[in-house]
């Protein structure tokens, strides 16, 4: 429906709206350089985008994955009141509010506004990179101890946001129409960067997503990611090379710490199915679970999206996160379809694929930097699906 704005006392050639998608712009590019800086350009942008929602006496539209979304935060908030300790679970329970960069971006994207927003992903994941290298080759951030991690406070979210860009810019390169030459041109230094992270979920989940991008596209490129594999094994620094190879390795401290971390989010469920032990309460109570075999005295989480979720906000939590994963790929499929939304779409499920699988061996669903870029790309391809089926005037 049309609405008709009402006129603000702002500077020539400014408005509330072209306001809001700048902080937009600025938003997915601070994002990955700064959780602070994220973070307040994030409460700056929610206030613009409130301000145009009162100023058109609008209600905020959402895509159909929001739902489930929404009711997943309700669960988390009902699960707490039952936590070992309330107060600690509330508080973790903060980064629920980051949900609202799913109607933020359905609002404020579309139309040519889209490829602006991919730009700026894949421009600042690019310098992000180029650090990363840097700091591998001359700041001697060459090993487990002391790992590349870009602008970012931990090697393990730089390397997941890496994961999240490659599957954007692939997704470009594959799928777009225009716009493909600088991700052409910076998928080099993201690969290298990502390599040299020595993160092996990540490798994982980006081997996956563009795996899928590539299956999408024309199932005989798959062909190509065993090539790249081995020929990045076979470029790859000594230190680098072991640990692909220890991916394979059984008896590695981090894997059989990760195997012992399954038994011990099991018992946590069996013990409280229905509410977990709370949001933040598993490192807490990691000591009374641990198994014989696990290599750690204690665990921030349980390096297993699913297994984490359901050993700290119960059975009835995972099921709907599943619904919130199921209704989102549901979604993006349908979206392959549309000439407008398709280069985006494939992104997002690429997004999706990556998420799950380096999930597997990663809590990076409950990591701030890497929850919110991953938020914007998944709704991106609805953003753009939006604006496409209303008049140009609207």
């Amino acid at each position: 429906m049309k609405t008709t704005a009402l006129p603000l006392p702002l500077a020539p050639g400014f408005s509330l709206d072209r306001i809001a998608f700048g902080l937009l712009a600025v938003f997915v590019g601070a994002l990955q350089v700064s959780i602070v800086a994220g973070q307040v350009v994030l409460t700056l942008l929610v206030a613009t985008w409130a301000a145009t929602l009162v100023r058109d006496r609008a209600r905020p539209d959402v895509p159909p994955f929001f739902l489930p979304l929404a009711v997943y935060a309700g669960v988390t908030l009902l699960v707490s009141l039952f936590s070992a300790d309330p107060a600690v679970s509330f508080f973790r329970d903060k980064q629920l509010v980051l949900f609202v960069i799913v109607p933020i971006v359905y609002t404020l994207a579309g139309r040519g506004r889209v490829s602006t927003i991919v730009d700026v992903i894949v421009s600042v994941g690019a310098v992000a990179a180029t650090w990363g290298i840097i700091q591998f080759a001359i700041l001697h951030y060459d090993n487990l101890g002391q790992r590349p991690q870009g602008t970012l406070g931990h090697y393990m979210t730089y390397s997941g946001v890496l994961m999240l860009v490659i599957a954007t810019a692939a997704a470009r390169l594959l799928f777009g129409k225009e716009g493909r030459l600088w991700p052409a041109l910076v998928m080099p230094a993201l690969v290298v960067a990502l390599e040299l992270t020595f993160g092996r979920s990540a490798w994982v989940g980006t081997c996956v997503a563009v795996g899928l991008l590539f299956l999408l596209k024309d199932f005989r490129l798959l062909g190509v990611v065993p090539v790249a594999v081995a020929l990045l094994f076979a470029l790859a620094p000594d230190g680098v090379a072991n640990r692909m190879v220890s991916i394979f390795d059984l008896q590695d401290p981090t894997s059989r710490d990760r195997v012992a971390m399954l038994r011990i989010g099991a018992a946590m469920i069996a013990d409280r199915p229905l509410t977990g032990v709370g949001p933040d309460m598993v490192p807490v109570v990691y000591p009374e679970y641990r198994v014989e075999g696990a290599v750690n005295e204690t665990n921030p989480h349980l390096h297993n999206v699913p297994m984490h979720i359901a050993a700290e906000r119960g059975l009835p939590a995972l099921g709907v996160w599943l619904w919130f994963i199921g209704t989102l790929v549901v979604g993006l499929v349908r979206l392959l379809r549309s000439t407008e939304a398709r280069p985006l779409a494939a992104g997002g499920l690429a997004a999706v694929a990556g998420m799950l699988a380096a999930g597997f061996f990663e809590y990076n669903f409950g990591d701030s930097e890497f929850l919110m870029l991953f938020l914007v790309l998944v709704t991106l391809p609805f953003a753009a699906a939006r604006q496409a089926s209303e008049p140009a005037d609207a």
